[in-house]
């Protein structure tokens, strides 16, 4: 029993060896779900929530305001599925929501950029000045994307447990290794880890409902208790602990809620 996370570029055969690799476990395999649950949070269509990724660092130029509740929402998808237990995601964004869970097998794919411009030359029907430029943009907003919400670089190989080159090494040959590899011990979930990955699932939903309601807020979760630390003037402190435990009333799965004021001195 296990979580595995697969980070791929477009065209690096990400997708079919997470499909296959899923099978191979009987794991549940998933990734586009996420963004159609955080997009019916975010209340943006689909399609602009795949352009949104694309176009992070312009797009959020626009409406900066709103990137921490986009992440939220994603990451409150992802654990979602993530604490269900035996999981392959593959997509954008999943490592950087767990990097701090051991247990769970982070996985970056790389093909050459020879192989993958065949490959888009071959569904897209394109010629090959067209595919290379097409797959070096991509390559480049993916980046962008990380590094502009999370401040990480997807191609930092310290993120990943294992990263995997895609040539002479088959899809087949892939699934295999990371098959066994997901059969040690240190991949298996232990109680501790489905700790870890639902307090991460309660602070993820407890920041998504007072993002924007509490301003200067930070939330964290352990052992189902909610912690939020609220840096305002002491004349406020009654005013917020009211308004976060009433925000967090009821919310399944929150034993408690503790609210601790940072003090600042107001102008």
């Amino acid at each position: 029993m296990g979580v595995i996370t697969i980070s791929r570029g477009s065209y690096s055969y990400g997708k079919e060896i997470a499909e296959k690799l899923a099978a191979n476990l009987n794991y549940e395999c998933f990734s586009r779900e996420v963004l159609l649950e955080a997009s019916a949070h975010f209340n943006i269509p689909e399609l602009k929530l795949i352009r949104a990724i694309h176009d992070a660092p312009s797009l959020f130029g626009r409406f900066r305001h709103r990137k921490e509740k986009y992440i939220n929402y994603i990451r409150e998808a992802f654990l979602a599925h993530i604490k269900k237990d035996n999981i392959v995601y593959h997509g954008l964004a999943g490592h950087f929501f767990i990097k701090d869970i051991p247990t769970i097998l982070k996985v970056r794919i790389v093909a050459s950029i020879e192989d993958r411009v065949k490959e888009e030359m071959r569904r897209e029907n394109i010629s090959k000045e067209e595919a290379h430029r097409l797959l070096t943009k991509d390559d480049d907003e993916r980046r962008k994307w990380s590094m502009d919400l999370y401040g990480i670089d997807t191609k930092d190989p310290s993120l990943y447990d294992i990263v995997l080159h895609i040539d002479n090494l088959q899809v087949n040959d892939a699934v295999n290794v990371l098959s066994d590899i997901a059969k040690m011990p240190c991949f298996q979930t232990t109680d501790e880890a489905r700790i870890m990955i639902h307090d991460s699932y309660l602070a993820a939903k407890a920041d998504s409902i007072i993002y924007g309601k509490i301003p200067a807020a930070e939330v964290k979760c352990k052992n189902s208790i909610i912690y939020v630390d609220i840096e305002t003037t002491l004349s406020l402190e009654q005013e917020f602990i009211v308004k976060v435990n009433n925000l967090l009333q009821g919310v399944d799965g929150i034993k408690e809620v503790r609210v601790n004021i940072i003090p600042f001195e107001s102008d």
